[in-house]
């Protein structure tokens, strides 16, 4: 798939907030300072769209960005490091899962897992969390040019096997570098694929969040 527009759409920090779903939507999400604004800068080709901080945790709305006028991408918030308070992290918690619960045209979640490092408590949390409201993701592993083709592959390893042994299995999995510039193609095709035939020629009740109590906070 080429980029060869994108644009702004809207932002929230609730559901009523959240732009018309006029479009098939797939949605990143992860652990704050996993690299997700640098993952998707890589995939639409524009350096600057999704703000980089030095400070982990600062993205507090969720950010809606028209591609190609066919497909929305959508950017949440991070969970885990952000220094905020306990009622903000919950309000987020809130928002976040009202819409990844709501949205008739979400398509695919992205959840970013930093391969550098071993099974994280709110990596698996959450997945479980997704994975018990029947929503479907991919699990995408990032910063993959710091590590060793074979420590990537043990950390990847070990992380699908925790998955496995809750019982979970992502639709896909995607190693990723922004710095490398790895994983865009795939990532790319990948939505393309899922895209209906006719966009392509255009040009649930709550559940419990468990992922809040294991350890999960945006």
């Amino acid at each position: 798939m080429k980029i060869e527009t994108v644009r702004p759409i809207g932002s929230a920090t609730s559901l009523d907030e959240c732009p018309a779903g006029e479009r098939p939507e797939f949605a990143f999400v992860g652990r704050s300072n996993v690299g997700k604004s640098s993952l998707i800068n890589l995939l639409t080709g524009r350096s600057g769209m999704a703000h980089i901080s030095s400070k982990p945790g600062k993205t507090r709305r969720m950010h809606f960005y028209r591609i190609n006028e066919i497909w929305d991408l959508v950017d949440l918030p991070g969970y885990g490091y952000a220094r905020v308070s306990k009622s903000e992290k919950m309000r987020f918690n809130e928002y976040v899962s009202a819409y990844l619960q709501s949205r008739v045209g979400l398509k695919q979640i992205f959840l970013l897992v930093d391969s550098q490092l071993p099974p994280q408590e709110g990596d698996l949390g959450f997945a479980h969390w997704l994975d018990q409201c029947n929503l479907p993701f991919s699990i995408v592993l990032t910063k993959s040019d710091k590590l060793s083709g074979s420590r990537l592959e043990g950390n990847a390893a070990l992380f699908m096997r925790e998955l496995a042994e809750l019982g979970i299995e992502p639709v896909s999995r995607f190693v990723c570098s922004a710095k490398a510039g790895l994983g865009r193609a795939e990532l790319l095709a990948f939505i393309g694929g899922m895209l209906p035939a006719k966009t392509k020629k255009r040009k649930a009740s709550t559940v419990q969040l468990g992922w809040m109590k294991r350890g999960g906070s945006s």
